[in-house]
């Protein structure tokens, strides 16, 4: 290395030491000048304000609230205790004391129905119809059920409803035959050591007389009569022609009908002179007459299911050429199909005022 050389280098090497050493001069004056305002301890604003909510928050309106959303230790137990409500189907759903005669059979053990064998064995003795609910056995996931039982049903129950019915067309229920039914139930909880709960008979029976006299009231059938005039008659197979283009079909009970939208008779065409109507006999089938009829207890809104009758009987009065007449032969007016209208408008007023709608499941049942 040459003498200019090493020169060169020293002076290199000073410099850069001139430079650090200014660099940690300069630092060390800042950190004099403002050191002392990093160490003092002055107030943020909006830092202490934000802490402070952070740190003390108002825990009052949602002590509050949360001791309104979560229950009680006592409230959680009397809740997990209570089981829900057991389930009603339909036909069980209708039971009702004002209508049933209802006897209830506590188990001391889930039992099939197969255990009233004596009450299957007598079931169709009393002249009204008999029936069965029984209430299964609560599941993991499925609440209790009422549901309707037949004899060879497997399902366990805890308890039986064995109802009679009070009233039908038939009339009301009998004393002797309350009693009958009531000493019969009775035995077959003996037997299988259940124990019951037992109406008074003789109350059930006074409720029975009540409702057979108020269904007696307002137990009408309305008709409207078709019939040519003269001698001439009516031809089976025109008839069933007229019927279908109103949407009338043949039943097995010799009548045609007009069905609802729950597949309910709405109202009937029948003949006159009682002879059912059959598939087989319309082309030879003639008849003097022909009845459209409306049982008013039995359908959903009688008085709009009135208004529907009396259109499709203009209507086939044109088609047949036959005239509207009542059960003495007088031809009816508009005045006195209106006069009708209103009867049937306060039978259905009645029923309603009394806890049973007129084509209602319960309805069809008292008025069968």
């Amino acid at each position: 290395m040459s003498e200019l050389q090493a020169a060169l280098l020293a002076i290199g090497f000073g410099v850069i030491v001139a430079v650090y050493v200014f660099g940690w001069w300069q630092q060390r004056k800042y950190r004099r000048k403002f050191g002392a305002a990093f160490k003092a301890s002055h107030a943020d604003a909006l830092y202490q304000e934000s802490a402070a909510k952070s740190v003390e928050p108002d825990l009052e309106p949602m002590t509050e609230a949360m001791d309104d959303a979560i229950p009680s230790v006592e409230e959680a137990a009397t809740a997990a205790e209570m089981p829900p409500a057991p389930v009603l189907d339909g036909s069980c759903a209708l039971l009702d004391v004002r209508s049933d005669f209802i006897i209830e059979l506590h188990l001391a053990e889930p039992s099939p129905a197969a255990v009233l064998d004596g009450l299957w064995q007598r079931k169709f003795d009393f002249g009204k119809p008999v029936q069965v609910c029984g209430l299964t056995l609560p599941g993991k996931i499925t609440a209790q059920q009422w549901e309707r039982t037949i004899a060879e049903s497997q399902t366990l129950y805890e308890r039986f409803r064995i109802a009679l019915q009070l009233v039908d067309r038939g009339g009301a229920i009998s004393a002797a035959k309350l009693a009958d039914f009531r000493d019969l139930v009775l035995g077959v909880a003996k037997q299988i050591k259940a124990d019951t709960t037992v109406p008074d008979v003789d109350e059930t029976h006074r409720r029975a007389t009540e409702l057979d006299a108020f269904c007696a009231e307002v137990d009408q059938m309305v008709g409207i009569n078709l019939v040519p005039p003269g001698e001439r008659s009516l031809p089976g197979a025109r008839i069933a022609q007229a019927a279908a283009l109103h949407g009338m079909t043949l039943e097995a009970d010799g009548a045609f009908h007009a069905l609802d939208a729950q597949g309910h008779s709405a109202f009937s065409l029948i003949n006159q002179d009682s002879r059912p109507f059959q598939h087989h006999t319309l082309e030879t089938f003639g008849t003097p007459g022909i009845t459209l009829l409306l049982d008013v207890p039995r359908v959903e809104n009688p008085a709009v299911q009135f208004d529907q009758m009396v259109r499709v009987a203009h209507e086939l009065a044109g088609e047949l050429q036959v005239n509207l007449v009542d059960d003495h032969r007088v031809v009816l007016s508009d005045n006195g199909l209106a006069r009708i209208r209103e009867q049937i408008a306060g039978v259905e007023a009645k029923m309603r005022d009394n806890g049973i709608a007129p084509g209602h499941a319960q309805a069809r049942r008292l008025f069968s």
